[in-house]
């Protein structure tokens, strides 16, 4: 199973934008020396309260040149927000310089604020999504491509540099709505899933949908499906479950509201659930959260959680999300990433 940490680069209320790249960076270089198999990069643009991950590859080129071993992933790169020449070259330079290690974690992101703030309506990021994945592969796969679509073409360009990984990188892609499980499947791509907006519980239908859809396209093997899903570590059951509750709350709050705000937004779709779901989340008790949404606990609590999840969902690995909402301490952050690759890992290694 793949171990990785979901990373926001995380800026806490009255933190300096400079302090909050140091902690993150010293993060990373933990994940490095304790033998984290991956470290997973947000995007995240004018939300200056909660983080200072705008450009995700960049901070992927600066983790390249500081480790060695580590996986260095995007999850995800908002496609549609990108010129997909600029994302081809800069994407396929990141893989140079780690010698083979990015993996190209994409997605459109099931919120309007951005494309508002960047100027591009959110009911064209379907269309928009599909062609910038299929230039950027043309572009990594082919000496000279052509397109044509709606929003962009190009005719004989040559990209370089090329990827690193032949013929491309691996390529993960974030499902944002039921109905996106089934198409990524037919697809053939490895999928993202995330209970931010629902629970665990609700996945299992979603990724049965997924894997007949990949079946019944002729893809080999069964498709590989990653959890992004928050973890927290601590020594006792009591510190675990108390020190991280305050953030954690504190996330599915803004984040309820934000779904509420956004049910309205052009191009939204499932409007009422969007609007009912963003409701529930402002009033969700962290009882609910410890059952259906988080996977928290002293080591062995989480090891037994996690190859639950894995028995259930069929999952390949997780992308763990050590400070949901921003407002953990570093150095408890730090903590629960020692006892993550220290602790847990290891049992997945062996008897898991």
């Amino acid at each position: 199973m793949e171990f990785g940490m979901f990373h926001e680069f995380q800026r806490s209320p009255g933190q300096t934008e400079a302090a909050a790249f140091a902690d993150a960076f010293e993060q990373v270089d933990a994940a490095e020396r304790w033998g984290l198999d991956a470290m997973w990069l947000a995007e995240l643009h004018v939300a200056p309260e909660r983080s200072v991950l705008a450009a995700p590859l960049t901070i992927a080129a600066a983790i390249a040149a500081r480790t060695t071993r580590m996986k260095i992933g995007t999850a995800v790169q908002v496609l549609p927000l990108c010129h997909p020449l600029r994302l081809a070259e800069e994407a396929a330079t990141v893989d140079q310089l780690s010698h083979g290690r990015l993996i190209f974690g994409v997605g459109r992101s099931g919120f309007p604020r951005t494309y508002e703030a960047y100027g591009i309506p959110y009911a064209e990021s379907r269309e928009r999504f599909a062609e910038v994945l299929e230039i950027v592969r043309r572009a990594w796969t082919q000496e000279r491509f052509s397109f044509e679509g709606k929003f962009y073409r190009f005719h004989d360009l040559c990209l370089v540099p090329k990827p690193y990984q032949q013929p491309v990188p691996e390529i993960r892609i974030a499902a944002t709505s039921p109905d996106t499980y089934a198409a990524i499947g037919a697809m053939g791509y490895p999928i993202f899933c995330a209970v931010r907006l629902g629970t665990l519980s609700e996945l299992r239908p979603l990724l049965h949908a997924y894997r007949e859809a990949y079946a019944a396209a002729g893809h080999p093997g069964s498709g590989q499906v990653f959890l992004r899903v928050p973890v927290y570590l601590a020594d006792t059951e009591e510190r675990a479950r108390a020190e991280p509750e305050p953030s954690i709350m504190h996330f599915y709050r803004v984040l309820g509201a934000q779904l509420e705000q956004s049910a309205a937004a052009s191009g939204a779709r499932a409007i009422e659930q969007r609007a009912e779901r963003g409701q529930r989340l402002q009033s969700i008790d962290y009882d609910e959260v410890l059952r259906e949404k988080v996977v928290v606990g002293t080591p062995r609590m989480v090891a037994d959680r996690l190859a639950d999840l894995r028995a259930e969902l069929g999952i390949d690995g997780i992308l763990a999300e050590l400070n949901c909402g921003s407002r953990i301490p570093h150095a408890q952050v730090m903590r629960a990433l020692e006892l993550l690759c220290t602790a847990v890992m290891p049992e997945f290694r062996t008897v898991h």
